[in-house]
Parts: structure tokens; sequence; C-alpha cells
């Protein structure tokens, strides 16, 4: 049996370069969750999730929700990608909303991803402009740190990865955690 194996999903980036940097770490093989299948990941021990954060969801999780039954021996993790910095709150509220029902076991990790309006789609950038705009409209004293982050990103390019956001992550597979 192989040890184990990265699945990701990127839309912008920073998903795949915290891919990059566990495979480096681990030295375990890494793939874009649209170009695996169940059969690819079967041989590996432990199968890491990575996907970005949208609209409340973790891109890629369907793989682990549709899977779920035949990967119950596996040591599985998922590492979400947002642009938020990290909140105890809104991964506990990522968590509910994402990992329930046979999924609500899986470790949940969060990194800090990037934001660049100019490589976002029409859509994305529209939907982000209109919760700015919203956002902007209530009392400061009141925006929990996703809004404060969009407000202040607004027309700004930040890269927010660092490899440090890893860390909690490695020890799980380490062992020492």
């Amino acid at each position: 049996m192989k040890t184990g194996i990265i699945l990701y999903q990127s839309k912008y980036g920073a998903t795949k370069q915290y891919a990059m940097w566990l495979q480096t770490i681990t030295g375990f093989d890494c793939v874009q969750t649209q170009n695996s299948s169940l059969q690819d990941v079967l041989p590996y021990r432990s199968i890491i999730l990575c996907g970005g954060v949208y609209a409340s969801g973790i891109a890629g999780l369907s793989f682990f929700k549709k899977n779920i039954d035949q990967l119950q021996d596996k040591k599985l993790a998922v590492l979400c990608v947002g642009a938020s910095p990290y909140d105890v709150n809104a991964l506990a509220q990522l968590r509910a909303h994402n990992l329930t029902g046979r999924l609500e076991k899986i470790p949940l990790f969060y990194a800090r991803g990037a934001w660049n309006e100019e490589k976002m789609t029409r859509i994305d950038r529209t939907l982000c402009k209109l919760l700015q705009k919203s956002i902007a409209k209530k009392d400061p004293a009141t925006y929990e740190p996703w809004m404060k982050t969009l407000l202040c990103a607004k027309g700004q390019v930040c890269d927010w990865t660092d490899r440090a956001y890893l860390a909690p992550l490695i020890k799980l597979i380490n062992g020492t955690e």
C-alpha cells in the first residue's frame, strides 16, 4: 500500500501552492481532484484533500462525500484555503457547514490564501463587489474577520500563503498530534 496522496482543487492558485508544498514536505503523490478517481486513491493509506473556500463551501469536498464509504479505512484530512485570516469561529462554521454526517470526524485545517481581483472570473469579481458594498453599509464594530479582510483587500493584490499554516497538518501526518 502506498503512503499518501494529496488531492487538490484550486481556482486561482493558492490551494495548488499549498498542495505543492505538502508534496515537497511529505513526498506524497499529488493530483488535481478532477483528474483522479476512487480507483486512483484506494491504494493509499492517507488522503489529504486541499480545496479553496468559496461561498462557505470547500472545493473538491464532493470527492470525499461521494466516496466516503470506500474510504473509511483511510487516514483522511482536509485543508481548506481562504482569503480570511485564521479564525476559530469561522473554522467551526466551515466544519459545521461542510463536514457533516459521515465526514464529521475528518480533521479540518485552514491556510490563508491570496486575493487578486484581476485573476478572478467576472462572476466572482462581481459577487465580491456586491458583498463589499453590502458589508460597507454595516456598523464596522459588527464586522467579522472575513468582512474586514474583504473590505481591506478591495483593489489590492495580496498573497498571504505561508508554509507555517501547514504545521498542524504535518503533525497529524507524522503522527505527532
